[in-house]
């Protein structure tokens, strides 16, 4: 072989492999389709976005659905949403999902929605067909006492103008919980609760509990209602108990003071009888001393000693008296 055929062989391999790296760089058969679906887009547009680090594939084909849709939507606009971190297919598709359904959505909302971190083609299928959310159960208790459970199915429809900035189903399901609990505890009795649950249904939609939410709540539908505890009953016992027991504590008080009463009580008798008993003991003395210095005479002792025993007399008398007077009443 002549070293013109090996010149010859070596062009051609340079040129496929210049050809091999401009596709790989070029999406050329992304062009191709695009030009084949009559969406108008140049190549140097392509290369641009292989230069923005952005991937074409993510662009165009949602850019020819959106044309095939009718939509009126630009590269620009779909680049811009892709590299501020949006899902471009899911907005587009939300856009064609509210086309269909006569639903007013621009691209700008569409977008904004999507980067609040929402799925908007959710919110658009919500839209047109309302998702029912079921409340768990809620405990509320009625004027009489008794406790009552219920559980609530909440049909909601998306509300997109407030899909950006509104709250969650976290919040219509406490506020649904709320407006429960405000309604069985306004009610006399829980037979009314269990005889018009629809009551309970009327009061919370009149309340707007879906304000500020990126929902509007289509109905309310209690879904189960059953009678739990005697909460009244219970409080009263616990009430009467607790009662039972400051009551308890105040007579161990009552009792420790009358004890500390009795005890000095007691001290006190006990030192009386030894200022008496050591009285007792000085008279004989003093006795002695009058008669002695003749203050006393011997007479007047032994007058004294009659006294006294005349007086012991008088009581052992009284004392027998009263003990047959006891008999006798006795019989």
């Amino acid at each position: 072989m002549g070293s013109s055929a090996l010149m010859v062989i070596g062009i051609i391999i340079a040129i496929i492999i210049v050809l091999a790296i401009i596709l790989t760089f070029v999406p050329l058969g992304l062009w191709i389709s695009s030009m084949a679906a009559g969406v108008k887009v140049s190549i140097f547009d392509l290369i641009g976005m292989r230069l923005r680090r952005v991937v074409p594939a993510r662009i165009i084909n949602p850019l020819v659905k959106a044309i095939k849709a009718g939509l009126d939507v630009s590269v620009d606009e779909l680049e811009a949403h892709y590299l501020a971190g949006g899902n471009v297919d899911r907005v587009v598709n939300a856009l064609i999902a509210a086309q269909r359904a006569d639903i007013p959505l621009e691209f700008e909302r569409a977008a904004a929605i999507d980067l609040a971190g929402r799925d908007v083609l959710q919110a658009v299928q919500m839209s047109v067909n309302p998702r029912v959310i079921e409340t768990p159960n809620v405990s509320a208790v009625a004027k009489d006492g008794i406790e009552v459970i219920v559980k609530a199915r909440v049909t909601v429809r998306a509300n997109i103008d407030r899909l950006v900035g509104g709250a969650g189903e976290e919040t219509i399901i406490a506020r649904v919980g709320e407006g429960i609990v405000t309604t069985v505890g306004s009610s006399e009795s829980h037979k009314e609760v269990l005889e018009n649950p629809d009551a309970i249904s009327r009061t919370v939609l009149t309340k707007s509990l879906h304000a500020g939410t990126a929902f509007e709540i289509l109905s309310i539908d209690i879904a189960d209602v059953d009678v739990g505890r005697n909460i009244g009953a219970q409080l009263q016992t616990d009430q009467a108990e607790a009662d039972k027991r400051i009551a308890q504590a105040k007579a161990e008080e009552r009792r420790a003071m009358a004890v500390a009463r009795e005890q000095e009580m007691i001290a006190f008798v006990q030192e009386m009888r030894g200022k008496v008993v050591e009285a007792e003991s000085e008279v004989p003395k003093a006795l002695a001393d009058a008669l002695r210095e003749g203050k006393m005479g011997v007479m007047d002792y032994f007058n004294m000693k009659n006294l006294i025993a005349d007086t012991q007399m008088r009581d052992s008398i009284s004392k027998l008296s009263d003990t047959d007077n006891t008999k006798d009443g006795d019989r």
